[in-house]
């Protein structure tokens, strides 16, 4: 069985897969002061609640975009698992071809993403990812990463009005069912979430637009992420939301470098 661990700024989503498939996967908080010895904790009372034995781990890879909660995590692999990590970086195989400026300056959460992506759909490809901040990502066909953007996250989103604004309290992100409204909490609601929709679908029509220029399908459009869904609910934009996909690109660039 193989460990996937992705490390992202609010949380990090840990599987087991079991050949191709994912057998379970949990989601925990980051924490740069928490230690080695922490961490393990955490991942050993997971695999006892789950019956799974840690000697029938063979292999582990790691992909993180918080570089100082790195060595507690790729130390507590070797100390409590007793494997050499395979960390997504430069030097690592993805099949991938990145047109960027600096491809070592694409987050390896990005990378992850449009590797499992050209893998399953093998098409002309937008890649949106709900985290703490929002990626899009444009593959081609062939492969190629070509870039995207990145804009803060919902919750971002709302924090900054929150802070910023004195007389305004924090809400719930969800979608209230009118965009006119007659209460500020619901106000609230409908500006930050129909307007990130907008937000959403006005960026990937653009890099629609800039693809097809470049000889392009018509890309298809993949959401990740904690919330996709809500998103995509509404969204004229999005074909499909797959939960997996980060740790399912994990599998597949573990597969490529065993």
């Amino acid at each position: 069985m193989i460990f996937v661990l992705d490390a992202g700024n609010t949380n990090i989503v840990l599987g087991i897969f079991d050949e191709d498939n994912l057998l379970v996967q949990w989601r925990i908080g980051t924490d740069p002061n928490r230690t080695a010895d922490e961490y393990g904790i955490q991942v050993l009372n997971l695999f006892a609640m789950n019956g799974i034995d840690v000697k029938d781990i063979d292999g582990v890879i790691i992909s993180s975009v918080v570089p100082n909660i790195m060595y507690s995590v790729e130390h507590m692999v070797r100390k409590y698992f007793d494997i050499k990590p395979i960390v997504v970086g430069p030097g690592v195989k993805t099949g991938i071809n990145i047109k960027y400026d600096n491809p070592k300056s694409v987050g390896a959460d990005r990378i992850v993403n449009a590797v499992a992506a050209h893998e399953i759909y093998k098409k002309s490809l937008i890649i949106i990812d709900f985290g703490t901040a929002t990626t899009f990502c444009a593959i081609t066909k062939k492969g190629n990463y070509l870039g995207g953007a990145i804009c803060p996250g919902l919750k971002i989103s709302s924090d900054a009005l929150v802070e910023k604004a004195a007389k305004l309290p924090r809400i719930e992100l969800i979608m209230p069912p009118t965009v006119i409204c007659k209460n500020t909490i619901t106000s609230m609601q409908a500006g930050i979430v129909y307007g990130y929709i907008g937000q959403v679908d006005y960026i990937v029509n653009k890099m629609k637009n800039e693809m097809m220029d470049l000889g392009e399908e018509e890309p298809y459009v993949v959401a990740t992420g904690g919330l996709a869904s809500m998103i995509a609910d509404e969204s004229d934009t999005i074909n499909e939301i797959n939960r997996n996909l980060t740790l399912t690109g994990l599998k597949i660039i573990y597969d490529k470098n065993k």
